[in-house]
């Protein structure tokens, strides 16, 4: 957070950056798009590679929790196409990124970018639709140890399995957060439900067939059990670890300095909870327009001013979630 008093806070990155500073920041890459996807597509390739060579319990658990962190970096990708940063086409970031990082875990970019730009527009105050996920931090050692267990033992990933059921058939509105809102009825009948439900998760029934099948043709079909076990478990662990870092024990206030965190990650939260640098989020709400593999420059011209600093880490910001007493 901000290293001034907060009277003196800056309130956009323009009160820190002069225009020449920030120039160059916001180009995108298709070739760092394209990596980015293929690197982690390739980290998946190997966990399954992993277990299906060595099929031990405990090789299994391992997969499981990176597998996790790799369906983490999925949405973290499908995040960047949804501001259109992860290409520089169009048709990539609302196609390729679509099929290739947000249908395998059951989201779209369309869908998401419409609910994601509501979170930018008010972030932290009223209208923010991704409040529900921070409005109960801080909370007592004991509250946030029942959150994480419910995420590790895969409640949660039940929960929002039937929050996505109820999403795709259009009874919900669509939302990342944990209090979807129920959509009027506006005289639908089961058949307009179906078309909804058939149109939505078509495609995400198809992409994980698709994985199925590859994993099939290596006769290791039985792997696909630790991708769905990661999606109801550990994902489900790094995404509350993750919203937690970027917006819970913050200020409710319009000001990106102050609702918002950034966080230092180590290689072993890179490979967890924030994959493609998705820590540095003072700096994404400040630009959204700079591409994820630019946001460390940006923290560096950022700190070198004194605006900003990282938090300790992802265990030190969870102890301060957890900072009621008992």
């Amino acid at each position: 957070m901000p290293t001034m008093p907060s009277s003196s806070v800056p309130k956009k990155i323009t009160d820190v950056l002069d225009r020449s500073s920030l120039q160059g920041l916001a180009e995108k890459s298709d070739l760092a798009g394209g990596l980015a996807i293929l690197g982690n597509w390739g980290l998946v390739a190997a966990c399954f590679a992993a277990l299906a060579q060595w099929p031990h319990p405990l090789v299994f658990v391992l997969v499981v929790v990176l597998l996790g962190g790799r369906q983490l970096g999925f949405a973290i990708l499908t995040h960047e196409a949804a501001h259109r940063t992860l290409f520089r086409q169009r048709v990539l970031n609302d196609k390729l990124a679509d099929w290739l990082c947000a249908r395998p875990i059951w989201t779209d970019v369309s869908r998401y970018r419409g609910h994601h730009m509501k979170h930018h527009s008010h972030t932290g105050v009223e209208g923010d639709p991704d409040l529900s996920l921070v409005r109960p931090f801080p909370t007592t050692r004991a509250g946030l140890r029942r959150k994480l267990l419910r995420d590790a033992l895969g409640i949660s990933g039940v929960r929002r399995i039937i929050g996505l059921i109820g999403m795709d058939l259009g009874m919900l509105e669509y939302s990342v957060a944990a209090d979807p809102r129920r959509l009027p009825r506006n005289g639908r009948v089961w058949t307009d439900y179906a078309a909804a439900g058939l149109r939505h998760f078509a495609p995400v029934l198809l992409s994980n067939l698709l994985i199925l099948g590859v994993l099939a043709y290596f006769d290791a079909a039985w792997v696909y059990l630790a991708w769905l076990l990661a999606y109801l478990t550990s994902f489900s662990l790094f995404l509350r670890i993750r919203s937690i870092a970027e917006h819970a024990c913050t200020e409710s206030s319009a000001n990106p300095f102050l609702n918002t965190r950034s966080t230092q990650a180590n290689w072993l939260a890179r490979l967890t909870v924030a994959p493609f640098c998705v820590n540095y989020h003072v700096e994404h709400h400040l630009m959204a327009s700079v591409p994820f593999f630019r946001l460390p420059a940006l923290h560096r011209l950022l700190r070198e001013r004194g605006a900003v600093r990282c938090a300790d880490g992802y265990v030190q910001v969870l102890r301060l979630a957890g900072s009621l007493a008992d």
